[in-house]
């Protein structure tokens, strides 16, 4: 690998660290919204739509599914936090492509100069 690519690559690799604390917000999760009925007899959420919607995130922890209530006002940043998980995702999967490649060209462990 020459020294030129190594460089490139490793600029890279910082603009894309760079990226990180940007992305404080982030939320592991599916954000959806859904009508409920609630348990007061008479209600009109019983015949026709329920109240809501309401705002949710949903994700899967230790196997087991949560489903987290959004606060009115909370839902934009929900979804852009979700955003910023997937951005994340696609940060790292890049920063492992770019390390496999100097590792291959035999210059992961080498410090910048």
């Amino acid at each position: 690998m020459s020294d030129s690519r190594a460089k490139s690559l490793r600029a890279e690799r910082g603009k894309l660290l760079g990226e990180l604390p940007e992305l404080s917000g982030l939320i592991h999760g599916s954000y959806f919204e859904r009508y409920s009925t609630c348990s007061r007899p008479g209600c009109a959420c019983h015949e026709g739509e329920g109240h809501g919607p309401r705002a949710y995130v949903s994700r899967t922890l230790e196997g087991k599914p949560r489903q987290h209530y959004v606060p009115r006002g909370q839902a934009r940043a929900v979804r852009e936090g979700i955003k910023q998980y997937h951005r994340m995702l696609q940060v790292a999967d890049r920063i492992t492509e770019i390390n496999l490649e100097l590792m291959r060209g035999g210059r992961l462990d080498e410090q910048p100069g």
